[in-house]
């Protein structure tokens, strides 16, 4: 009788119902772009989509370079003037759009004609999970993942500044691979999502966005990389190549992280016709080369300043200076446009064909 006493009295544990295990799994659970989720969770931590309108109306602000960064990448390429690539080059590059089934053979087959020379190699990786950035928001994402990023080789960056941002603008516990990427390319094969890849954009974006910031005001405070975009991030998905800037702001609530914001930057139809896929590479492949500008640019300053001397460049970046990562294909592209301006004054007739 006793020991039935005992158990009468003793308290029952209180057992969890089938929703408040779902509700906790939910809670634990990392989120990535495929989940639906995923969009209000970066939302949530201040990272905004393009087109995203605050609940008072208001739209988040293009970057104050938007003008910049616009006349920037659609600067005119020589190499892809009609004469270097033609209409059946560009019939080739949509049959093999048509052809693919699988998001890789995207980046085997099709990528690789829009990219062109793609320069240094070792500035350029992809399909690495950024397993060594700290978290972009305080709910539990999955690691950022881009298809192809651009990055810088790590020995441009002075060893304490790498050691100082490491989880900021290291991606991989692999330290050979790229740093400070903010470059990024999301593709997607005929059954792939758009959603999808617009999310993963997003993502990659943002990190792209707050590592450049992290090594900008590294040994300082400046506001003035507040507002600008030094990132651009990419989809091709269904024969459309878009690409969008990222750009930090300062939050408007008190100790609250930076805030990230995208913006569509261009649309092409890289399967409609020659002159807008010529379009659409001019703009991809400037871009890239914009954004190794404003990455050598902030590592320059930032090795600058760890050195005590923000004017001059570093011994680091000088030993890279032949490895700088400027595509061969850019390189010569800047050559023949100096060059046809040279000759445009001493011939305004020049045939326009002939002078790019």
């Amino acid at each position: 009788m006793d020991s039935d006493l005992s158990n009468a009295r003793a308290p029952k544990r209180k057992s969890m119902s089938p929703s408040t295990t779902q509700r906790s799994s939910k809670r634990s659970k990392s989120t990535g772009p495929y989940d639906r989720n995923f969009q209000q969770n970066l939302i949530d931590g201040g990272v905004y989509p393009d087109r995203y309108t605050y609940p008072d109306g208001r739209t988040p602000p293009k970057p104050t370079n938007w003008g910049d960064i616009n006349r920037r990448v659609s600067r005119p390429r020589p190499s892809l003037s009609p004469s270097r690539f033609s209409d059946d080059a560009h019939e080739k590059c949509i049959q093999a759009d048509a052809d693919v089934a699988k998001e890789k053979q995207v980046t085997t087959s099709v990528i690789p004609v829009i990219e062109g020379d793609i320069g240094d190699a070792k500035c350029v990786s992809g399909g690495i999970p950024f397993s060594n950035l700290c978290a972009l928001t305080v709910g539990q994402l999955v690691p950022g993942n881009p298809d192809i990023y651009y990055g810088a080789r790590p020995e441009q960056l002075d060893l304490r500044v790498r050691d100082k941002l490491s989880d900021r603008i290291i991606p991989s516990t692999q330290d050979n691979l790229p740093m400070a990427p903010n470059f990024f390319l999301a593709a997607k094969g005929p059954d792939g999502s758009a959603a999808v890849a617009k999310r993963q954009a997003c993502y990659d974006g943002a990190l792209g966005a707050r590592g450049m910031l992290s090594l900008q005001s590294y040994g300082q405070e400046n506001a003035s990389h507040y507002s600008k975009a030094y990132t651009i991030s990419s989809i091709y998905h269904d024969g459309h190549l878009k690409l969008y800037t990222s750009h930090p702001t300062r939050s408007t609530s008190p100790n609250r992280r930076p805030e990230y914001h995208m913006h569509l930057l261009r649309d092409f139809s890289m399967i409609d016709t020659a002159h807008t896929f010529r379009q659409g590479a001019t703009h991809y492949r400037n871009g890239r080369d914009w954004a190794k500008e404003q990455r050598d640019e902030a590592i320059r300053q930032a090795n600058g300043r760890v050195n005590g001397n923000s004017a001059k460049p570093s011994a680091v970046d000088a030993s890279v200076d032949g490895a700088s990562g400027l595509t061969n294909e850019a390189t010569a592209d800047e050559t023949q446009t100096s060059k046809v301006t040279e000759e445009s004054q001493i011939s305004l007739t020049e045939d326009s064909d002939t002078a790019t």
